[in-house]
């Protein structure tokens, strides 16, 4: 299964919906939401961790090519006649590079999904002070409250 964001948005679109009929099955059903999210929120971490870890040496390996101390080979396949001395310079190739690019937008994607999810999260951790207003609301309603 792969996570992405739209997956996520799509199963809090339905995990999201409280039953007004069987507020006690809604009741009951959130710690099995949280653990569900919770464990997604998880495995997005970990996955961060590791994209963070491929930034850092994608970083690297591109700071090493355009310093010119790259191995030899490397540049037989991508050529590059320079030699970024000046920090600023090197600053403005590194930020312009493709591959560092595309890791460091997938860390960034990532800390979208994380986002999502701690909202989800605060939202379940509501739920229950959710549905003891419903209850309350639909006890004044019936003339009970």
């Amino acid at each position: 299964m792969a996570l992405d964001l739209e997956m996520i948005q799509s199963m809090w679109e339905k995990d999201s919906k409280i039953d007004i009929d069987n507020l006690h099955t809604e009741s009951l059903n959130i710690p099995s939401l949280h653990a569900k999210y919770f464990d997604l929120y998880n495995t997005i971490v970990l996955l961060r961790k590791n994209a963070e870890q491929q930034k850092r040496k994608i970083r690297h390996e591109r700071h090493q090519f355009y310093s010119g101390k790259a191995d030899p080979d490397v540049y037989i396949d991508e050529p590059f006649q320079k030699k970024v001395r000046d920090k600023n310079d090197m600053e403005r190739y590194l930020n312009a590079d493709d591959k560092l690019s595309k890791v460091t937008l997938k860390v960034e994607y990532y800390d979208v999904m994380l986002k999502y999810l701690e909202d989800i999260l605060k939202q379940i951790h509501n739920r229950t002070y959710q549905i003891k207003n419903s209850i309350e609301f639909m006890r004044f309603q019936s003339g009970l409250g």
